[in-house]
């Protein structure tokens, strides 16, 4: 071959690569500018902005088939809000009004259990049906039971004795009481037995069992049994004395840095463990009700509460996902969660860093604002205002890291565990903590 055939046929080769690369390039700008567009119509969707709606689905109609990691569409958000505005216009593009997310809920059922009125009627205009959690389910077939298996840790419901039993929270699927076992005093989570034959109930009980099962951490609630195979199924952890960190916050306002401190390593040694890799566990709705005192001198604290958690197996350390936006509380949320956008395990050090705010002042973030419209301003840009003279400097520097809005400038659990390690070495320490400070 002459150097100028091979010279020819050397441009060919790196045309082709070049092609190639551009091609894969495009792909990828593409797909990212897909994901993003997709983002763009579920949290138009959720602000109830139909102009927005429009104008994307006028560009794109697809989009109007846009789901999100839970396969919900912009029509499940909107009705589940009640926007009669943005839901005629998807309607008009072609939604699927019989959409079903990976719980089998359709955007009617989601209506139904908001109570929105008009949306219900709206939706039942155009042939909406009820599946999922508030009407007949999708898959006619019954419900196997949780778990079938015998285990370990199933609990026979006679070892319970609810003979004095005292109300620790409700909620819409049940109750958590203080009960006795076996005469130990346990929490019991009791789903309310009008559900026990429910799709959505019955997933998210055999979830939470099953994430509770495997862990296993001096900071974490410690899960003891459950009842799987008999109405109500009931999930049985330890009963922690102590309470709640927002009643124990409550009662004592603003805490001292050295105990605030003492509070922030317990939370972040559990968290730390939940977000150990290869099998991360998000626990989504970290705020101080779901973290409890072990007795009333409150000297150790745990992290509680999986109900909305994820295990996820991360490939990546960098992988994000697209989980349900707007899940957990909204005062202590993340706003890339609130916005409806891919996020990962930084979710809880945002939450995190809400709660050591909390517990340094006193007061929730935003008191003023209702929980919606402090979920709102946060996403917005706007960060709790700084005023009580016991959060020094590094106190500060640490929680404006938690909380940044880019999830990625966010610092891991064992980073903020060092930090809080080196801030309690220049912190005078509380007298009742004694015992535990070397």
């Amino acid at each position: 071959m002459s150097s100028d055939s091979s010279s020819a046929a050397g441009d060919g080769g790196e045309q082709a690569v070049s092609a190639a690369g551009t091609s894969a390039g495009y792909d990828k700008q593409k797909e990212k500018a897909r994901v993003s567009r997709t983002s763009l119509i579920l949290w138009h969707a959720h602000q109830n902005d139909a102009a927005a709606v429009r104008k994307l689905l006028e560009e794109d109609p697809s989009l109007v088939h846009a789901r999100d990691y839970d396969k919900r569409t912009p029509l499940h958000v909107a009705s589940l809000h009640g926007w009669i505005d943005v839901v005629n216009c998807l309607i008009e593009f072609g939604a699927d009004v019989n959409a079903q997310d990976r719980w089998k809920n359709t955007p009617l059922a989601d209506a139904e259990g908001a109570r929105k009125q008009k949306m219900i009627e709206l939706l039942k205009s155009h042939g909406g049906l009820s599946y999922g959690q508030n009407g007949s389910h999708f898959e006619p077939k019954p419900v196997q039971p949780p778990i079938p298996k015998k285990c370990d840790w199933e609990i026979e419901p006679a070892e319970l004795d609810f003979s004095n039993a005292a109300m620790i929270g409700k909620g819409s699927f049940g109750e958590i009481v203080k009960a006795y076992w076996r005469g130990t005093p346990v929490a019991v989570k009791r789903i309310l037995p009008s559900l026990s034959d429910d799709r959505l109930v019955i997933q998210d009980f055999r979830h939470e069992v099953d994430l509770l099962v495997k862990l296993r951490h001096p900071n974490i609630v410690q899960f003891l049994g459950a009842v799987t195979e008999r109405k109500p199924l009931m999930l049985i952890t330890e009963y922690l004395r102590g309470g709640d960190l927002h009643q124990y916050l409550k009662e004592k306002g603003g805490l001292t840095p050295a105990t605030a401190v003492n509070f922030a390593l317990d939370i972040a040694r559990g968290m730390t463990y939940l977000h150990n890799e290869p099998n991360v566990i998000i626990h989504r709705d970290l705020k101080p009700r779901n973290v409890l005192l072990v007795n009333s001198s409150a000297d150790h604290l745990k992290v509680g509460d999986f109900g909305l958690s994820k295990l996820i197996k991360v490939q990546n350390s960098h992988d994000v996902y697209k989980m349900t936006g707007e899940t957990g509380s909204y005062r202590y949320m993340a706003p890339e969660v609130f916005k409806h956008r891919k996020y990962d395990k930084k979710v809880d050090v945002f939450s995190f860093a809400m709660i050591l705010y909390e517990m340094l002042e006193g007061e929730p973030p935003f008191a003023n604002y209702e929980p919606y419209e402090a979920a709102k301003h946060v996403s917005d840009g706007h960060r709790p205002t700084f005023r009580s003279k016991g959060c020094t400097p590094d106190l500060r520097e640490l929680i404006v890291k938690c909380w940044d809005a880019d999830m990625n400038q966010r610092p891991s659990f064992l980073d903020i565990l060092k930090r809080l390690e080196k801030i309690k070495e220049t912190l005078p320490s509380d007298h009742h903590w004694g015992l535990f400070t070397s």
